[in-house]
């Protein structure tokens, strides 16, 4: 391993996420551990201390103008990105400090503040799944990735959600020193080495805003109260008091899909939410209304890239009995 520091600047600023922060830094300080050398420095753009999103003060080393050239550069999120314009001055710190590291990464909206300084003009990109459009509207020269846990173009990293960027900081330090190291921060923290499948997989689409439309908003329910029953195109128009070209104008304009397509993914959050409470996966393929096992698999294989078995291995909330 080599015993050479290497110097990581973390800038931060007045609303940032606190995990986006310190997750990382904990990943870089366990390598420290097992014989790495990273320098941690956390900088804001005029040196004073900041107020992160939870209202915890964060003390800064100093600010970003005379600060060496950093071998990596994290940029956190923030609670306050999209919601408002990245300020000029973190912008412009962001960008004089990106030209001089030989790295530069962001954690979850912090690539938006990448995005105001134009680096990811022409790069692979992205950000929290709830937000990832709104990067690609707002920077349409970046080619947003919506459910990538992270994503590295060149030198340019970006990743997802908060706990994204412990993934980050792992895939930076596994660069660094090898995987053993990595493997060895993983394990001590934790947390998987390398997550299967995407940003899917921890989100919930359906427990969003409901359809606009009442007709929409009444198939939620109907399907959500008994899974298990029929509900082809002309079932559901019949239910409805509408023709099925009606219905299927109505999910092509309003949700971009099909009513097949849509009862599906219902039935999906369904089955999972069963797996996450305990039951087998044909116990939650015949309740959540798939005709087999098999059909759930494939539905998993699609959007997850992952089996049902493997996805309640590894994300189903871990009960213990209570003790006698």
């Amino acid at each position: 391993m080599s015993s050479v520091p290497h110097q990581v600047a973390i800038l931060v600023y007045d609303g940032v996420k606190m995990l986006d922060v310190v997750g990382p830094a904990e990943v870089f300080g366990e390598a420290n551990l097992l014989g790495a050398d990273y320098r941690i420095t956390l900088l804001s753009t005029t040196g004073a201390d900041v107020t992160s999103s939870i209202g915890m003060r964060i003390a800064v080393d100093g600010s970003a103008a005379p600060q060496a050239d950093p071998d990596t550069l994290l940029v956190p999120g923030g609670d306050i990105y999209p919601r408002t314009p990245v300020t000029r001055d973190l912008a412009e710190a962001t960008g004089n400090l990106a030209a001089r590291a030989g790295r530069v990464a962001s954690v979850c909206s912090g690539a938006f503040v990448l995005g105001a300084t134009g680096l990811l003009d022409g790069r692979r990109a992205t950000t929290h799944w709830k937000i990832a459009g709104e990067l690609a509207s707002r920077h349409p020269k970046a080619h947003v990735e919506p459910d990538a846990i992270y994503v590295r173009d060149g030198t340019m990293y970006t990743s997802a959600g908060v706990t994204a960027g412990i993934d980050l900081a792992l895939a930076l330090v596994e660069e660094d020193h090898g995987p053993d190291i990595s493997r060895e921060v993983a394990r001590s923290l934790v947390v998987y080495l390398q997550r299967a499948g995407g940003q899917s997989q921890f989100s919930a689409p359906l427990q969003g805003s409901p359809p606009r439309s009442p007709a929409l908003r009444r198939i939620v329910d109907l399907v959500t109260a008994d899974p298990a029953d029929d509900y082809s195109l002309a079932r559901l128009a019949g239910r409805l008091n509408v023709s099925t070209r009606h219905l299927t104008r109505l999910f092509r304009e309003e949700l971009g899909t099909t009513p097949t397509r849509y009862v599906e993914s219902i039935r999906f959050d369904i089955a999972k939410s069963l797996l996450d409470q305990g039951h087998t996966a044909t116990q939650a393929a015949a309740m959540a209304g798939f005709p087999s096992y098999e059909s759930l698999r494939r539905v998993f294989g699609r959007e997850l890239s992952i089996s049902p078995a493997a996805y309640q291995r590894r994300f189903a909330t871990a009960r213990r009995e209570p003790a006698e």
